[in-house]
């Protein structure tokens, strides 16, 4: 799979994530077909289209992004608004609301 091939299918993905849900990086690059990608599913989240949820993409631990536009701040009060709580940067509830349709 291309690059662009590759990035097309993670931004796919990452529109399909329901709301009040969250989904991980390493999830994502699996979903997409290199399961070894997590690191660059981060770059393509950071440079992604802005309109997609990426404050819905979490580390394995369900960690918010330390590079998150705006911070880890600004993804906590986005998934607030989704009812989606977070204690210490960390998503609660993290493995009732991970969302892996394909894994």
């Amino acid at each position: 799979m291309s690059d662009g091939a590759f990035r097309r299918r993670v931004e796919e993905l990452m529109a399909q994530v329901p709301y009040g849900h969250v989904t991980t990086y390493g999830d994502l690059a699996a979903m997409a077909g290199q399961p070894a990608a997590s690191r660059i599913v981060g770059g393509i989240a950071h440079f992604g289209d802005p309109d997609l949820p990426w404050h819905r993409l979490v580390n394995r631990f369900g960690g918010l992004a330390s590079g998150f536009h705006g911070g880890r701040e600004a993804q906590a009060q986005l998934l607030e608004q989704e009812e989606i709580y977070c204690t210490n940067h960390i998503v609660d509830n993290f493995k009732d609301i991970r969302w892996q349709p394909h894994l």
